[in-house]
Order: structure tokens, then sequence, then C-alpha cells
């Protein structure tokens, strides 16, 4: 088993079966440096252009760039790609939020899909002050009777995905069944985290890290951070699955993401059901009875161009 420091030469904006900027095998490990998602780094520096992607005749949305893609030998579709979150370490004592103008909760809109009659809400930046220490970041709220807020930390990766089924090309802003930006705040230290392979060699891109988020990343953004970020990946070939999932030390999760948020919701418990049933050993009625009483649900985003619904069910009930 070897361990790969990763020095990328591009960050990428899309999800697909780039040219592999590593060749691993499983049980290796690789360690890389991510920048925000605005593309700053720990210093707060851009990325400088030539490291940016680009694709003649197109202009990319230039949001959570993305290192890799990964290329994970014997790595075939069918597969599952177990991906074993090690450790996310922040490099920056600042983290960068702000409400975005055309983007977030309250707006219903998005990159291309400005369709509002009012005025859209103003663009506003927000840096919280980040202790890495204690492990908690500050705000201060000067028009509030609060005054300053601080919330503990929660590192974990926003977007992490392997190319998408069917040769499709996806940018890094959105989710799917390949993973992508489910800005889930479980995707983090400890947990393993189950991509379907639907391209030989997976091509396992990540980036954006998230200092803390609250379910739904609602006004659009959460404390960006660049972070060094360390996994280990494992290739299955005897377990499949459609959409992606998840596990820590108390509980299985699969992420459904699409658009409206309702078919999310079934996109997640359909999938954790068949997981229950042909994995643990569950009579697929029992098991289904046994969700609706135990299980549960949390968001990971309602602002990006799909939605992202993971569906929980306890350790402790499994056989």
């Amino acid at each position: 088993m070897a361990t790969y420091h990763l020095e990328p030469e591009i960050y990428y904006y899309t999800y697909a079966a780039h040219k592999p900027a590593l060749r691993v095998h499983s049980g290796d490990t690789v360690i890389a440096e991510t920048r925000d998602a605005f593309g700053l780094d720990s210093r707060r520096e851009p990325l400088p252009d030539h490291m940016k992607q680009r694709v003649p005749g197109t202009v990319l949305q230039e949001s959570n760039p993305v290192v890799g893609p990964i290329y994970v030998e014997g790595a075939e579709p069918g597969d599952l790609l177990a991906i074993h979150i090690q450790r996310i370490r922040l490099t920056r004592d600042v983290a960068l939020s702000k409400q975005n103008t055309n983007f977030g909760s309250l707006t219903g809109e998005g990159p291309g899909r400005i369709l509002l009659y009012n005025d859209p809400i103003p663009t506003i930046w927000y840096e919280w002050q980040l202790d890495r220490d204690r492990q908690v970041g500050t705000l201060d709220l000067p028009g509030s009777r609060l005054g300053r807020a601080e919330v503990p930390l929660k590192p974990f990766i926003g977007s992490i995905g392997v190319a998408p089924r069917a040769g499709r090309v996806e940018i890094t802003l959105t989710p799917g069944e390949y993973g992508g930006n489910m800005d889930y705040m479980e995707t983090c230290e400890g947990t393993t985290l189950y991509l379907p392979v639907w391209a030989t060699g997976a091509y396992l891109s990540f980036g954006d890290v998230h200092a803390v988020q609250g379910d739904g990343e609602v006004n659009g953004t959460a404390l960006e951070v660049p972070a060094e970020v360390t996994l280990t990946l494992e290739v299955l070939h005897d377990r499949q699955a459609d959409w992606p999932r998840l596990e820590d030390d108390t509980h299985i999760m699969v992420a459904g993401s699409t658009r409206p948020l309702m078919d999310c919701v079934r996109l997640a418990q359909m999938e954790l059901l068949n997981w229950l049933a042909r994995e643990h050993g569950f009579q697929r009625e029992e098991a289904w009875q046994l969700m609706g009483q135990v299980s549960s649900m949390r968001i990971g985003n309602v602002v990006d161009p799909c939605y992202t619904v993971v569906a929980r069910f306890p350790k402790r009930y499994l056989p």
C-alpha cells in the first residue's frame, strides 16, 4: 500500500474522465491540498489562469475547483469505490462565506436561471475567524444584539465525485449519482463514502472543503476554506449501488440528488431500503417498517442545480 502526495497542475470545474493527475491501486492513500470554493489557497492567493480547466468554445462556471482526477487501477463499472476519509486539516485561519446574488434557497434561481421580477438580493461577504486549535469559528455581528457568534467547527468535503455514468460531464457545482457537490456535513473524518463506479478507473476528484455548514447550505455558501485532505481508496468488486452511500460509527446513509426535493427523498429512501434488504438480511417490508420508525434524514443542499437529501439508518438496529 502506497501513499501519494498529489500536487495538482490543473484544477477542474467538471466531473468527467479527464486526463488522470495520478494513478493509484486499491488500498493506496492520497494526500492533496485543496483550494476553497472561490479558488483561493491558504494565503488567499487566487488560482492562476494556467491552472484552471479550460474548454475551447465555452466558458466554465469557476466554482468549487477540484483536485484530480485520480485513476484507480482495477475499478470497473459496477464496482463500488470506498473512500475512507482519514484526515481533513484546515490550512487557513479565515473562512469566507457570503449571501450571493441570484443564488441560495430564497431566490429559487441559480447559474443560468435568472427569472426574478424584483431586484435580486445584494452580494454580501463575511469573514469568519478560525481557531484551529480550539476548533471554533467566530463572526462579529455588529448589527445584532448577540454581537458575536462562536460555533464549533466540523470540517467536511463539500464536493467529491467520480466520472458520471454514460460519459456525461457535470459541473462541480452539482451533485448526482456520481457524488459531486452533495454538501453533506457527514462527509468528514472517520466516514467512509462509497461511490458507484461508472467508468473504468473511476476518476475521483474532490475539493470545496467546508469548516462548518448548516443543513441545506441555505444561503448558498458554507465556511469556505482550503485544506489538506487524506483519503484511502479501496475498490469493492462484490458490492453494487446506484447512489452514493456513507458509513460512520453510528449510521449507514444514502444520498439522493435531483429536483424536486421530494424525489431526493424517494431516491435516498429506496437506495437505503435496497441496502438493508440486499446486504443486511432484512425482509423488504419489515425493513421499510423499521425505517419508518427509527431512520432519519438530513438535507445536504437546497441551492445547487440538484438538491441532496441523505437518508440515515442507525447501525444499532443492524443484525
